[in-house]
């Protein structure tokens, strides 16, 4: 017995450690300058919340979990492999295999305990039940449209949302029931399956331009469940865990919300990103300026100030290697070199600022929207590199737009302004952009890593400022 109580205060220690490790793993990366050493606090920090867990009394046969081990490193170690384009998709797998986990948690719970289940355990119970199904299958929902296996265009039909809503509503009534009547085992697996139902409908219709703020809002989803399951188990790491998820993933999407000028309900129910066939036909009437990477590279090497602002292209290629040589150059000629930074720039928070990082690109040359914009206007170059919906000046001028409102980065009030793209398609928003028919625009058609390659090999084949 003694021993036993020893084992539970080395427990609790354990997991007040971790615990303090996860708040401090937050802190340290929210700057780029401590993300490593707030990356390596929280892998430490789960280290030993599993080892905590693993000296638990409650365990008698450590078979199954070895097997359960090994099958998570064999699925976990080429998940953590992925380009860096991919890190987004991963991420939404992430959030879809933890959400399984809290599901299943919470469904062993139910069957063990019933019906002798507590009103408030039953209720934390349905939280975790209905939270981790529909973030499960709401994962996979944007997992898959953003590795463009599902259409990235919002899939809608008439009183879509009613039916969603209705359909949640439902699953909210069971669970109502539930509490009252934890006896009435018949109706868990509706629990189980509308939820995952539910998950589907609320993350099709939403377009790819919104999969920053989704994949945000299913990491709060997932904290805020893994925060309930902890209430159920009786375990403080975990509600503290869940909580510092789910708060920190719901204050990102708020920043991203703000980012967007929408709100949740138009990130979620908006149906944003449909393609406007009629104003794209009309712009493309209009013809655009062109130039070689020749032309580009003199153009640049003869600028003082340029500011280059990435975007998902840039990922696509895995150009921030090729961006990195070009900084080099342009830097030895005595340019002055900056990133535009946009908040939801590529398809997840600080898509962009991971990438330039991979580079090696240094981090005050990486600013920020708020604070690059003032600069434009005093900047011989913009080179857009992949960037569209976040440059597109529709979202200042065009009431009609479905981005009117939306922040921007002011490259248009550049001298000039340069855009490697590889066609004129829209972007993930699915409209035009006015941009690259403006006198001062050029445009560079190609591959992103091309192109700036073929630039970075005549700034360094003897180029003068």
């Amino acid at each position: 017995m003694t021993e036993q109580i020893l084992t539970e205060h080395i427990i609790e220690v354990v997991y007040l450690i971790a615990s303090a490790l996860f708040i401090l793993s937050l802190r340290w990366m929210s700057s780029p300058t401590t993300a490593r050493q707030g990356v390596l606090a929280g892998e430490i920090g789960m280290l030993l919340a599993i080892c905590g867990t693993l000296l638990h009394h409650d365990i008698v046969d450590y078979k199954w979990i070895a097997v359960a081990l090994v099958l998570g490193s064999i699925i976990g170690v080429p998940l953590g492999k992925v380009a860096m384009t991919a890190v987004p998709q991963r991420t939404a797998l992430s959030h879809a295999f933890g959400a399984l986990c809290v599901t299943l948690v919470g469904t062993a719970e139910f069957y063990l305990q019933s019906p002798n289940i507590p009103k408030f355990t039953m209720s934390v119970l349905s939280m975790e039940i209905i939270l981790g199904g529909l973030t499960f299958t709401g994962s996979l929902m944007a997992a898959g449209k953003l590795q463009e296996i599902l259409p990235q265009r919002p899939i809608t039909y008439k009183g879509q949302n009613i039916v969603t809503l209705s359909v949640l509503a439902i699953a909210i009534g069971i669970a109502g029931y539930l509490v009252m009547h934890p006896g009435a085992t018949y109706l868990f697996p509706f629990l189980i399956f509308i939820p995952l139902i539910f998950g589907v409908m609320l993350v099709v219709p939403i377009g790819g331009a919104d999969m920053p703020t989704v994949i945000s809002l299913l990491n709060a989803y997932a904290g805020l469940s893994a925060a309930a399951m902890g209430f159920v188990l009786n375990n403080k790491l975990l509600i503290i865990a869940g909580a510092l998820d789910g708060s920190s993933g719901l204050i990102l999407s708020v920043i991203m919300s703000k980012a967007m000028n929408r709100s949740f309900t138009n990130v979620v129910f908006g149906a944003f990103g449909q393609v406007q066939a009629a104003a794209a036909g009309a712009e493309e009437q209009r013809t655009v300026r062109s130039a070689t990477p020749e032309e580009a590279a003199s153009i640049l090497a003869a600028a003082n100030k340029v500011v280059i602002v990435p975007g998902y292209g840039m990922a696509v290629a895995q150009a921030q290697h090729k961006v990195r040589e070009m900084y080099d150059a342009l830097t030895k000629k005595g340019v002055e070199v900056k990133f535009a930074i946009h908040p939801v720039a590529g398809r997840m928070p600080g898509h962009m600022n991971v990438l330039l990082a991979e580079a090696d690109i240094p981090y005050d040359r990486l600013i920020e929207m708020d604070d690059i914009n003032g600069d434009f206007p005093q900047t011989d170059v913009a080179l857009i590199i992949g960037a569209n919906d976040v440059t597109n000046p529709a979202a200042r001028t065009d009431t009609s737009s479905p981005i009117y409102g939306m922040p921007i980065l002011d490259v248009d009030k550049s001298h000039t302004v340069m855009v490697i793209k590889r066609s004129m398609n829209p972007g993930f928003a699915g409209i035009d952009n006015p941009l690259y028919y403006d006198d001062k625009t050029l445009m560079l058609f190609g591959d992103a890593k091309a192109f700036v390659g073929s630039i970075v090999r005549e700034l360094t084949g003897g180029g003068g400022h």
